[in-house]
Formats: structure tokens, sequence, C-alpha cells
């Protein structure tokens, strides 16, 4: 008997843990897809899991701005509908620029909210009717306010993007431990030229990232080299890579190095 009673407890404990973390019966996440097959493959659920909190940072100049992962998530956000909070510290945001990434300034609701970004975000995905909500963090983020932005997520639905902004040129984020599903690092690379049978016509050709899963609840890390988000908020997978075979581990690894050196 006592045995059973032990049995029953620990069942109940593991389906407390479950629905903590959305895998538990009828709490299947619904996910938003990035569209690209590689990349799709190697996030559990395939792709950005709504009702949940997901960080991203930028890496070498643009960590302190943060501008390329900014788009990501504007570029994600723009293939849900409803409004969008936006909180950050000071009005910086360019609606243009989300604009061209597929989110129209009019679903954005923007909050200057000084030192109280976290308290925004936090209000923001208690409400039922948002899409999603953006945070721009330049400080830290502790486990127990990342654990209350997560279980806000879990309760209304709603995807949460908090953005790390660094205070200095080429701070190291993402390393303290947080409550977030993923954590991703996006660093602008070269982009190639126009047109590809005449490299030596000026112009620019569409951004390139690369793009890091530093964490993954469930998964592992991996890193991709993608075409930045079209006006619909797609990335791609770029044409000269697209039939590449994939690399050995080791080999991968060195080039991650390579280019982050190149874009540092």
């Amino acid at each position: 008997m006592a045995a059973t009673g032990k049995a029953a407890r620990l069942e109940e404990l593991r389906e407390q843990v479950a629905r903590l973390e959305g895998h538990g019966a009828g709490h299947a996440r619904a996910v938003i897809p990035f569209g690209v097959p590689a990349l799709d493959a190697g996030v559990p659920g395939g792709g950005i899991a709504m009702g949940a909190l997901h960080e991203v940072a930028g890496a070498g100049p643009d960590v302190e701005h943060a501008s390329a992962a900014a788009l990501l998530a504007a570029g994600i956000l723009a293939r849900t509908t409803g409004p969008v909070l936006w909180a950050s510290e000071h009005f910086d945001l360019f609606a243009p620029a989300l604009a061209a990434v597929g989110l129209e300034p009019a679903r954005v609701l923007h909050v200057e909210a000084g030192r109280d970004v976290l308290l925004a975000m936090e209000e923001g995905l208690r409400h039922p009717g948002l899409a999603g909500v953006v945070g721009e963090i330049s400080g830290r983020l502790h486990l127990t306010a990342s654990r209350r932005l997560q279980l806000a997520a879990e309760s209304s639905g709603a995807v949460a993007f908090a953005l790390r902004r660094g205070r200095r040129l080429g701070e190291a984020l993402l390393q303290e431990p947080t409550a977030a599903v993923t954590r991703w690092r996006v660093t602008c690379l070269p982009s190639p030229p126009p047109l590809p049978h005449a490299p030596e016509t000026p112009g620019l050709g569409r951004a390139r990232w690369l793009l890091e899963l530093v964490r993954c609840r469930g998964g592992e890390p991996g890193s991709w080299i993608v075409e930045a988000c079209d006006a619909q908020g797609h990335l791609a997978l770029p044409a000269d890579l697209a039939h590449r075979p994939a690399a050995a581990p080791q080999r991968r690894g060195r080039e991650v190095q390579h280019l982050r050196r190149a874009a540092s």
C-alpha cells in the first residue's frame, strides 16, 4: 500500500513538472516555425514555442543595440495575429525597420518603461489579447524574474522575447541561468553580392546572420547561417549553402568561431 502511494505521489510530481514546462497532457504548445527545415528540425516542436519566454542577444558590435536580435523577434511576431507589446527603457524603435520584416507598426504598442521593463513585460503577458511581448533588457535578468515571465507567458499563451542589450561593446550575455525555454545569439555576417554571377556589381545582397541556439530546454545547441527576415518575416537558407553537405561537428565549431571573430 505504501509503495502504491509513493508511486502515485511520484506520478503527480512528474505531472506538475510537465505542466510547468508546458508539456503535460493538454498543454502542448503551439509553435511558430522558422520555415527553414534544417533549423526547425533542430528545435523541439519545430519552431518558436508560444506561451513561453525566449532570450535573444546580439554579438560583437551589435551586442549593445541588439538590432539584429530585434529584427529576428519582429520577423517571428510578424507571422502571428494580434497586437504586440514592445517595452524598452527609452524610445528608440525604428518603425520602418519593423515594417521591413513584416511587423506593421499599427500592431505595435510601445511602452517607454524606464527601469520597469520587466514589470511592463509581465503585465503585458498576463493580458489575454496580445500575440506577443518584447522587452529590451540592458541589465541582468535574474532567475526569479525570468520565472515570473515564463509563468505569465504560459498563462496567456503569448510568446515573450527578452532582448538582451549589453552596456559595453562586446559584453558577454546569456551567461547567467534563466527560465527561458530557448536562448539565441544573432551575429551579423557580410552580405553576398546582389548578383552572384557579377560580384563586381556594387550594391548589397540580402543580409545574413549566424543564428546560434545557445540553450534549448529539451533540445541541443546548434548554429545555422541564414538569410535575414524578408518582408513577410521569413528566414531562408542561402542558396550557396542549401546543397552543401553538413560539416562535421568539429569543423563546424571552427567555422562558427571564425565567423564570430570576423564579425567582431
